[in-house]
């Protein structure tokens, strides 16, 4: 059954769309404050279809990215009171104390890491609000992981120009399921873990 192949024709058609742009911007927003979906999905594919914009497209998802992350710090710091009950009766309470006991050792480094990396940002811009992080390192720390990030992504991409394309085309069924793998592996540990 093939289901990552036309995922990945769609998404490659969306990239060349003339409002590609707009929706890299509200993708990379709601993906740092609540939104499932990584940025790189698209960033890939639109730096494929334009190679000569990537820095422009790296741009775009970073500012909106750190906006994104600042609507996140929002939502942690004003709605704490209203969704703490609901927190402490699910199997998240543990996460969330370990993601504050990690904000107090290591503060806005853990926000540079999350922005970096593929864990989920959102999570740590509401913690990160929760938790009244200095604004100014959080702001900071985000500009700097999610720049670090997205440049690095489409930097690559750029490089590997026509064949990076071409391999991915060939192998994204593969990898599409591999990556669902791991994410439910992943679930199940966490899951396990709380």
């Amino acid at each position: 059954m093939k289901l990552f192949t036309p995922l990945y024709e769609r998404v490659i058609e969306w990239s060349r769309h003339r409002h590609a742009e707009r929706y890299l911007a509200a993708l990379s927003f709601a993906e740092s404050s609540f939104f499932p979906i990584p940025v790189d999905v698209m960033l890939a594919p639109m730096v494929l279809a334009a190679r000569h914009r990537w820095v422009r497209l790296a741009t775009i998802a970073t500012l909106f990215s750190v906006s994104g992350g600042l609507a996140g710090y929002a939502i942690g710091y004003g709605l704490f009171d209203v969704i703490e009950p609901w927190l402490m009766d699910s199997h998240y309470w543990n996460a969330y104390q370990t993601s504050r006991a990690w904000f107090d050792e290591y503060g806005v480094w853990v926000v540079f890491v999350a922005g970096f990396s593929p864990i989920p940002y959102k999570v740590f811009t509401i913690a990160a609000g929760v938790a009244v992080l200095n604004l100014p390192g959080f702001l900071i720390a985000s500009l700097i992981g999610r720049a670090g990030r997205f440049f690095l992504v489409a930097g690559l991409v750029r490089a590997g120009g026509q064949t990076f394309e071409d391999t991915l085309a060939k192998y994204v069924e593969g990898l599409g399921w591999a990556v669902a793998a791991i994410t439910a592996v992943a679930i199940l540990w966490f899951m396990m873990r709380g």
